[in-house]
């Protein structure tokens, strides 16, 4: 009974992450856990601007990345499988990231104005989440956002290979709407770092595009790169999944941790999202 609900917690609810790079610095720090809410995508729900999203690699992300070799088991191979299956052991197959969503469907993003901002819908974004120290991007770009993606990015702008690094690929960069495992809500563990992942209030003033719901998908990508150069660092390394447990969700607290053994799992927590300010057209 314990290893079904388990299963169907990671499947639908909540699932469990360990953060294995620093894209995401001073938000999100190596080796924190994070729980993503799998279940509001079900009933529809769509990534906003300002959301932090775990997504599958769209396709070449993690190219080239070193990864340890596993053991397969032996004999005890069929019971380690199982354990994977339903998330009490970690997968090697896993190919997931973990960023911020900058622009949506319709969205023109670029870099940047005169004052170095990066700029959406023309709004230029006030970002206290990017890393101490760093420029919102050392990129130029500009970019529309077909419908049905998003175009992301880390909050350590200079250690993150997100969507600016692959403006020469197929839709430059932005990544399917469909890819998004779910949004990332609270980190869980280390209880110092304990805290919930709320919207920033960058995105408020931004409007939508005029026209952009009815027209984007009609709109031919645009993206006019001014300079591009090598990746900062080697591309994120995939997103090892852990088991959590959750006690009193409703009072927020995380009681459970993610073994040293590893695993994958993690229950639900319904993302409940702050009212947006009156500035945003909808």
């Amino acid at each position: 009974m314990a290893l079904a609900i388990a299963l169907v917690l990671k499947t639908f609810l909540v699932q469990a992450f360990v953060i294995p790079s620093g894209s995401m610095e001073q938000t999100i720090k190596i080796g924190d856990r994070v729980l993503v809410d799998k279940l509001t995508p079900w009933f529809g729900s769509k990534p906003e601007r300002g959301d932090v999203v775990v997504f599958k690699d769209p396709g070449g992300w993690l190219k080239g990345e070193q990864t340890k070799p596993t053991d397969d088991g032996g004999a005890f191979k069929p019971v380690k499988d199982g354990l994977t299956f339903i998330g009490l052991l970690p997968s090697a197959d896993e190919q997931d990231l973990i960023k911020r969503v900058v622009a949506v469907g319709g969205d023109t993003v670029k870099c940047c104005d005169k004052q170095g901002k990066v700029t959406v819908n023309g709004t230029p974004l006030t970002e206290p989440y990017v890393h101490p120290g760093n420029p919102p991007s050392t990129l130029k770009f500009s970019v529309t956002v077909p419908t049905g993606r998003i175009f992301v990015m880390g909050d350590h702008r200079s250690n993150s290979a997100d969507s600016r690094f692959h403006l020469d690929e197929p839709y430059r960069g932005t990544v399917p709407e469909d890819n998004v495992v779910g949004r990332a809500v609270v980190i869980g563990w280390p209880f110092s770092h304990w805290r919930r992942l709320e919207e920033p209030d960058t995105f408020t003033t931004v409007h939508d595009a005029p026209g952009a719901k009815a027209s984007a998908a009609g709109v031919p990508h645009r993206v006019s790169p001014e300079s591009l150069t090598v990746l900062p660092t080697p591309a994120e390394l995939p997103l090892v999944m852990g088991v959590v447990g959750l006690r009193r969700l409703t009072r927020g607290r995380v009681r459970g941790v993610r073994s040293r053994c590893g695993g994958l799992g993690g229950r639900r927590a319904v993302r409940n999202r702050r009212a947006r300010g009156a500035g945003r057209a909808r």
